[in-house]
């Protein structure tokens, strides 16, 4: 319903000075918003770029506080642990994901020691970048098994909460897995560590550079349609989460971020809970590449970022999160 009219109405006057501008804003950001995700690879004093993700690296474990340092010191709440699997350790079954010394039980030690709870951790329960056929469920006779895949990503949850993480965030798509996860870590006290379901994640070409990232992008064998959700589809997000919430999920996500942006509103619409969007790789680097090739201005970040606030989100997953000072004018 539109109220009043041209010319007594001039929604210009709203416009016309700096002041009045920042006064009528509806949306702002904070690096409150953010996460900020980081990728971990085996060695010593290792600060590796990612040819794919222009500005992002990965880091070995002696190196992490060079990050978490920035992190903390631009106030960003929590960081998001990926690990790069050397190819020998990764096999069918993704038994990498259950040795306590992997790269992220190392990283999730680490970061506890030197900062205590200085800032949260996020961590994936998937197999996808342990597995030698780049799944993120284990297979038999070419199909994706649910329920076997289950019982592996309960004990990888339990094995990360049990380091010290403090958000898991189930992001394989495989039915029924927020119930079991919440009631495994339950029985084992941990009734404190939060769930962050990959609720809404849609089977997308926009993971291109975080699978080239994680070394999971040669080995990948076919799709993952079986399991993410059609990007046609919309109401079937909202059967997900609506599933999710009813297994004890904290907080939902929508992934990829900026072309979902209405499914993170009506999601919020509906279930009035924090909902978190991930600006992902491919999104990443498309904005990257364009400001490279001077096709846009940097401003097109904040744009890009703003946009997931004004659709509803609560928090971003996004590789500028370290960068917030540049961004946030």
């Amino acid at each position: 319903m539109i109220i009043g009219k041209y010319p007594s109405l001039r929604l210009r006057r709203g416009r016309e000075e700096s002041w009045s501008r920042r006064l009528m804003q509806e949306n702002d950001l904070s690096p409150n918003d953010f996460i900020l995700p980081i990728f971990l690879i085996d060695g010593s004093n290792k600060k590796q770029s990612i040819k794919s993700m222009p500005g992002v690296y990965r880091y070995s474990i002696n190196r992490l506080s060079q990050i978490v340092d920035r992190a903390i010191k631009k106030g960003i709440p929590m960081v998001a642990l990926f690990p790069k699997t050397q190819s020998n350790l990764k096999d069918e079954f993704g038994s990498e994901s259950l040795n306590e010394n992997n790269l992220v039980c190392k990283a999730i030690l680490e970061i506890k020691k030197r900062y205590k709870n200085q800032i949260g951790i996020m961590c994936d329960v998937a197999l996808d970048p342990y597995t030698s056929h780049g799944h993120d469920g284990l297979i038999k006779s070419n199909k994706i098994l649910n329920d076997e895949t289950i019982e592996v990503l309960i004990n990888q949850s339990l094995l990360q909460a049990k380091m010290g993480c403090d958000v898991l965030a189930p992001s394989d798509m495989m039915d029924g897995r927020i119930g079991k996860i919440r009631k495994a870590l339950d029985i084992n006290k941990f009734q404190n560590v939060q769930i962050l379901s990959y609720a809404a994640k849609y089977a997308s070409s926009f993971y291109g550079p975080f699978r080239d990232a994680v070394g999971s992008k040669n080995s990948l064998k076919g799709d993952k349609k079986t399991y993410q959700m059609d990007y046609r589809n919309s109401n079937e997000a909202l059967r997900e989460v609506a599933l999710d919430i009813k297994e004890g999920a904290d907080m939902v996500m929508v992934k990829p971020g900026m072309p979902y942006l209405d499914i993170i509103r009506v999601i919020k619409d509906k279930f009035k809970l924090p909902v978190l969007a991930y600006q992902v790789s491919g999104e990443y680097s498309l904005i990257e590449t364009a400001i490279a090739k001077k096709l846009i201005n940097k401003d097109a970040i904040y744009e890009s970022l703003v946009a997931f606030k004004r659709a509803g989100a609560n928090a971003i997953v996004s590789y500028y999160a370290d960068r917030l000072d540049k961004i946030i004018k």
